[in-house]
């Protein structure tokens, strides 16, 4: 079970591995990705999930990093941040949890869009409804998502919702306001640029519903 660690822009990179949970029936992709960035002196993990045991030279690269904090983008995205909370100590926030069943033990500082995070992160609105709350990283002009998009294949889609036209779509290219020129996502291919983003509001949404 490889892990494959890559360095997307200064103080910006990846760890991408298959998720445990994963099967031949699942809509996504095995492969998920987990993000690091350091920005204005805090060490942020968003969507961290813990790399096999095995894997040393991810662990070494985690504990180089010395995260300090950690952020859950959507409900069911809680992965293993009490883990990282427990071995390093991270400040951990995240939406409201109150209908999953994997609520960790941990208590999470709430994030809504609008608000600041460590490192100057900011958190926005995606309108799809689901509590995600995609992350702009400004040092490296970045904006990460938890599902909101999604890349089957290597191609970026919006993950679809029943009110896509209404309330996803717009929240989206609202999102065109902040000066970002990458785009990262935790299913597929997790590097995009902002054209790719541009060109994935005009493609049909990505499906789960009719097994696209």
């Amino acid at each position: 079970m490889a892990v494959e660690v890559r360095d997307v822009a200064d103080g910006l990179w990846l760890w991408r591995h298959p998720h445990p949970d994963w099967s031949a029936g699942s809509d996504w992709e095995p492969e998920v990705s987990s993000f690091a960035v350091e920005s204005r002196g805090a060490r942020v993990l968003l969507d961290p999930l813990a790399p096999p045991p095995s894997e040393r030279e991810a662990w070494e690269r985690i504990d180089a990093f010395a995260p300090d904090t950690a952020v859950v983008l959507k409900p069911d995205h809680v992965r293993d941040v009490e883990l990282f909370v427990r071995w390093y100590g991270v400040r951990a926030f995240g939406p409201y949890l109150f209908w999953r069943d994997d609520v960790p033990r941990v208590e999470l500082e709430p994030v809504r869009p609008g608000d600041e995070l460590p490192g100057g992160l900011t958190a926005h609105h995606d309108g799809r409804g689901v509590m995600e709350t995609p992350v702009y990283l400004p040092e490296q002009r970045a904006l990460v998502f938890a599902d909101a998009m999604t890349a089957p294949g290597g191609e970026l889609r919006v993950w679809t919702t029943p009110w896509h036209e209404q309330r996803t779509l717009p929240a989206l290219r609202a999102l065109l306001d902040l000066p970002f020129k990458r785009v990262l996502v935790s299913h597929g291919e997790p590097v995009h640029t902002r054209d790719d983003y541009v060109a994935a509001l005009d493609r049909e949404p990505w499906s789960t519903w009719t097994g696209a």
